[in-house]
């Protein structure tokens, strides 16, 4: 019998965790050396290539992880509202993780995080670059990003954590903590402290959604597009 998030054994949940965790770690450490404006989205795709092969090898898929056929009209109606939610959650954690780093004298709010400007800077006025990090927005961040951290990240740890009380708040915490560190590489300590913040409450969101990937993948998205757009346009220095 195919093992699903709510059966999988620990065993296997943390040896998935080990191997694909340190796997994407390695590989994104590596290319930090050769192409590090990039080494995120690519590591991250491999890893959920790879990833993809080895269910395909043991008969499974990503259903089970949150990326499944919704089943029913009303379902699929309700993609759109859970996407706004998620997308003013996103939004309203990010702001108000800023405004209490900057009360707490982490740093000042309206200062750019250092690393930004040298990953993003050459974006305004320049359409090829602007649409090239759509598309990374729409794969890598959206898609890849949810189904990593949201669906690979909190159905394993929650798995690997089904003998203790709360697994799913550990998972969601565990889940949203390499979330930050994955943005602390090139945003610093805010970006740690405003991407974990979010992670939290798009893991609290996935649970809520029973597992539906579909309303952050496009709540992502959303707010990705429009974070490059005014990056573009030169909104951000308004």
């Amino acid at each position: 019998m195919t093992e699903t998030p709510q059966t999988l054994s620990p065993r296997r949940a943390l040896a998935e965790l080990a191997m694909v965790v340190t796997f994407a770690l390695g590989f994104k450490f590596a290319l930090d050396q050769i192409i590090w404006v990039y080494a995120g989205p690519i590591s991250l795709l491999t890893t959920l290539v790879l990833y993809s092969l080895y269910l395909w090898r043991r008969g499974e898929n990503w259903a089970p992880l949150g990326l499944r056929a919704l089943p029913g009209l009303k379902s699929k109606l309700l993609v759109l509202p859970q996407a706004l939610l998620a997308l003013v959650s996103i939004f309203a954690c990010g702001n108000l993780a800023g405004v209490a780093g900057d009360q707490l004298g982490l740093w000042t709010y309206g200062e750019q995080p250092v690393g930004v400007e040298q990953r993003w800077g050459a974006i305004e006025g320049n359409l090829p670059i602007y649409l090239l990090w759509l598309a990374i927005t729409w794969t890598s961040a959206a898609f890849g990003e949810e189904m990593f951290f949201r669906g690979f990240l909190i159905t394993r740890f929650q798995a690997a954590f089904a003998s203790i009380p709360m697994s799913a708040v550990l998972a969601v915490v565990f889940a949203g903590a390499i979330f930050g560190y994955g943005h602390f590489y090139y945003q610093g300590v805010r970006g740690l402290v405003s991407a974990g913040a979010i992670g939290l409450v798009l893991g609290a969101l996935f649970l809520l959604y029973k597992r539906n990937l579909w309303p952050l993948i496009l709540a992502h998205g959303l707010v990705d597009t429009l974070v490059f757009t005014a990056l573009y346009l030169g909104l951000d220095d308004a």
